[in-house]
């Protein structure tokens, strides 16, 4: 399986570590999911793996499933990419990922302080103005160590996460090895048509994250919208019978994206999968071309105060 067969997944941030490996489980034995995203920061990968290693030992097989996960901003010096990469194959209990991805395009220094920050994150390191100590390592480094895992085996494909256009354009100016897919935040407030388009002209598959927002962790109590409250979702979602987060789901695959919404909720679990039996017409995708607001829920301006996406 490449990441061209796929057309969704399961996301696993703010999955928490007692309740990841259940929910993963149950996506792969109740709900038919056969791609599961995965990354080191979430800090439930050991649990994750507990739950592949009853998942592959039972009705499921390894090769039918995709596991992705990614790289942390802390590894990205040429030797510690390999570690890394075999640290997160012992949690997963894994002899092989089917991708790997540079979580940022953007280096900092180890930190061994296991506390967390208001993101879920591990505290990275601030200078004395409140922006983030970075480390002197480039893309073109790491990359090159990336590449060293599918020659040794290690993954199947390597792919980048919240890459911009010319962040990518660099890339590809030095690869061996294109990247599969760049994983980014998509959804109707954030739909970031150009450069969707110039994954796509790249032969670079586009994944969407928080394909309907992200409610859980920016929603109203910060000030922030909800999508799924949007007139013109909710309207065609009731012409559909379908829920809000269906029609944003059907939304990102019809845009030949591949969305991996997070749920911990097995009847949600169920419902975002639950969306092959219906298609949007041309004046549903239109209408909900109009709702494009630039909106990044997840903007690390916030915490490195690095304006990455400006």
């Amino acid at each position: 399986m490449t990441i061209t067969d796929l057309k969704l997944g399961l996301g696993t941030w703010k999955a928490p570590a007692d309740k990841a490996g259940a929910v993963v489980e149950f996506a792969l034995m109740e709900a038919e999911y056969n791609h599961i995203d995965c990354a080191a920061i979430y800090r439930n990968e050991k649990e994750i793996g507990e739950a592949f290693a009853r998942v592959f030992g039972s009705s499921r097989k390894r090769e039918d499933v995709f596991i992705t996960s990614k790289l942390w901003n802390t590894e990205h010096k040429a030797e510690r990419v390999m570690p890394a990469c075999k640290n997160t194959l012992a949690d997963l209990q894994l002899d092989y990922l089917d991708l790997y991805l540079m979580h940022w395009g953007i280096a900092i220094p180890p930190n061994e302080s296991e506390a967390l920050n208001v993101h879920g994150r591990l505290k990275e390191q601030l200078d004395a103005n409140g922006y983030l100590v970075t480390e002197k390592v480039s893309v073109c480094e790491t990359w090159e160590a990336m590449e060293g895992l599918v020659k040794a085996g290690l993954v199947k494909a390597i792919g980048v996460a919240n890459f911009t256009a010319p962040m990518i354009q660099d890339l590809l100016s030095y690869t061996t090895i294109a990247p599969a897919t760049n994983q980014i935040e998509l959804h109707p407030y954030l739909q970031q048509t150009a450069l969707v388009e110039y994954c796509h002209y790249n032969n670079i598959a586009v994944t969407a994250y928080s394909p309907q927002g992200s409610p859980g962790n920016y929603g109203k109590a910060k000030n922030m919208p909800v999508i799924a409250e949007d007139p013109v979702i909710m309207d065609i979602a009731k012409r559909h019978r379908k829920s809000p987060t269906q029609i944003m789901i059907r939304w990102a695959i019809q845009r030949n994206t591949i969305p991996i919404p997070k749920s911990l909720d097995p009847v949600h679990i169920k419902e975002n999968i639950d969306v092959f039996d219906f298609e949007l017409s041309a004046d549903d995708m239109q209408a909900i071309a109009t709702l494009n607001r630039d909106l990044h829920f997840v903007n690390p301006y916030a915490w490195w105060k690095i304006p990455y996406f400006n």
